[in-house]
């Protein structure tokens, strides 16, 4: 007969939720759902960029039932990340410790908070990988997916191992499939979004459209910002940009994967196509702006 200890186990990871539990803090989001989001350090509480919006009111309700309001101090499209800085979070608020790595089949816990009531849910990690470029140009310093069955009251919540370490963000990508922001590129992103309160993306300033014609495929330019550096290169409406920097560009999807924060200020070489003839225009790229 096993001498595994079901009620053991289950308290075990009842426990690493409930220690986690008083970090954390909930919302109602602007799509009028409840969002989760955890203390990070001095004050600051991260949590899952789609769920917020510039300008309105948030306000947070912590593992105390107290409500504060909150100030988006900046978001991060490319990483998923947002930061909140409650006007009078309780002192004393625990911080999370990092985790140490973890590998496919590690216990994975989910933690959240609705208006105040703990959330919990385990599962295992399902795949760990190297680091990845987001759809919105984003370096995420590992790829994490979940095998957890969770539902949105989960987003921007904490993810946690066996240890109560933090793993990273619970987040949502593709067809609702739960993956995780690493420790890391959160650390990252807060540090950039506390100094500035953004995070710089490149900017060609192009409305761009992708084509399919014969053995041309690329991003056709459909629109020019009469201030944006892709016109002061002399780029035209109806050109094709099908490679950067030497490397084929299919569409419009893959240029915005190269515009990501690390992309602002360089100096690329643009193959471009038009009426049948092909040319290179060197342009330098922008930082999009906030608007």
């Amino acid at each position: 007969m096993s001498n595994f200890n079901l009620s053991a186990f289950s308290n075990a990871i009842a426990d690493v939720a409930s220690t986690a539990a008083p970090a954390l803090a909930s919302f109602v989001t602007h799509h009028h759902r409840t969002a989760s989001s955890f203390h990070w350090r001095d004050g600051y509480f991260v949590t899952a960029e789609e769920a917020v919006e510039a300008g309105e009111e948030i306000e947070l309700t912590l593992a105390s039932g107290e409500t504060v309001k909150a100030e988006l101090v900046g978001r991060d499209p490319s990483t998923g990340v947002a930061l909140l800085k409650p006007a009078s979070a309780a002192a004393g608020l625990p911080q999370l410790a990092q985790a140490g790595a973890v590998r496919p089949g590690n216990l994975a816990i989910a933690a959240g908070n609705s208006d105040g009531a703990a959330l919990a849910v385990f599962g295992t990690i399902g795949e760990v990988g190297p680091a990845w470029r987001s759809m919105r140009g984003g370096t995420i310093d590992r790829r994490i997916n979940l095998a957890i069955n969770t539902g949105g009251r989960f987003e921007g919540g904490p993810v946690l191992d066996a240890k109560g370490g933090l793993i990273g963000m619970l987040l949502f990508g593709p067809r609702r499939r739960v993956l995780v922001m690493p420790y890391e590129t959160i650390e990252r992103a807060v540090a950039t979004l506390r100094e500035k309160g953004h995070v710089a993306r490149g900017y060609l300033g192009a409305g761009l459209h992708p084509i399919r014609n014969g053995d041309t495929k690329g991003a056709m330019v459909m629109s020019l910002d009469d201030s944006g550096p892709a016109k002061a290169a002399g780029l035209h409406v109806g050109d094709i940009i099908v490679a950067w920097n030497g490397e084929a560009v299919d569409g419009p999807r893959e240029l915005i994967r190269k515009l990501g924060p690390d992309s602002a200020g360089t100096a690329v070489t643009i193959g471009v196509s038009s009426g049948g003839a092909e040319r290179d225009v060197s342009i330098t790229i922008g930082e999009k702006p906030l608007s």
